[in-house]
């Protein structure tokens, strides 16, 4: 029987990205440093001209339509703003190639999409469904928003300088514009 430090299922204990987020160490060291505490930022030094680290084939893999993934592009992207405002070396390259596949999948959904409509046939009773590239497309969206907002949360507790330019994730709502042009 399982004991209650057994967390088998999930069930109970603290949820992850539960309760309130962490407040910017730049916006701590503004204020004065109401708490008191020490602040905690990370001090992984940042080596000048350090390369990207090498993204796997799978995100630049050719797709069954013969298309290109786009995944590999919006790797490099983050990657390069990521070392634009100095916390490249603190976000795992691991987490940047989940980031980008969901959001270049989103993408090849939302093409998708556009391509063949909004409905479909149901393969057995014929009638109109919704495409299921409309589903997939949010979950592909939805698992690339908690990624951005894990990335976009180590570079705000970690970042002593000022990142208010404009983002990877704004250049891909431009993307997804510019696909729905053709």
């Amino acid at each position: 029987m399982p004991t209650k430090s057994n967390n088998i299922g999930g069930r109970g204990g603290k949820r992850l990205g539960a309760g309130r987020k962490k407040s910017a160490a730049k916006e701590k060291a503004e204020s004065g440093n109401p708490g008191g505490r020490k602040l905690a930022v990370l001090d992984i030094p940042e080596v000048e001209g350090v390369e990207m680290p090498r993204p796997h084939d799978f995100l630049s893999a050719e797709q069954r339509d013969g298309s290109t993934l786009q995944a590999e592009e919006i790797y490099s992207d983050t990657w390069e703003w990521l070392k634009k405002i100095g916390c490249a070396a603190k976000v795992s390259p691991q987490l940047l190639e989940r980031y980008a596949m969901c959001s270049a999948r989103w993408i090849q959904c939302e093409e998708m999409t556009n391509r063949m409509g909004f409905l479909s046939k149901h393969p057995t009773t014929q009638k109109p469904i919704p495409s299921p590239f409309i589903n997939i497309g949010i979950n592909y969206m939805n698992q690339a928003v908690r990624l951005w907002n894990e990335i976009f949360q180590i570079v705000k507790e970690n970042c002593s300088t000022d990142y208010g330019d404009s983002s990877p994730q704004d250049d891909l709502m431009e993307r997804l514009l510019k696909a729905r042009k053709g």
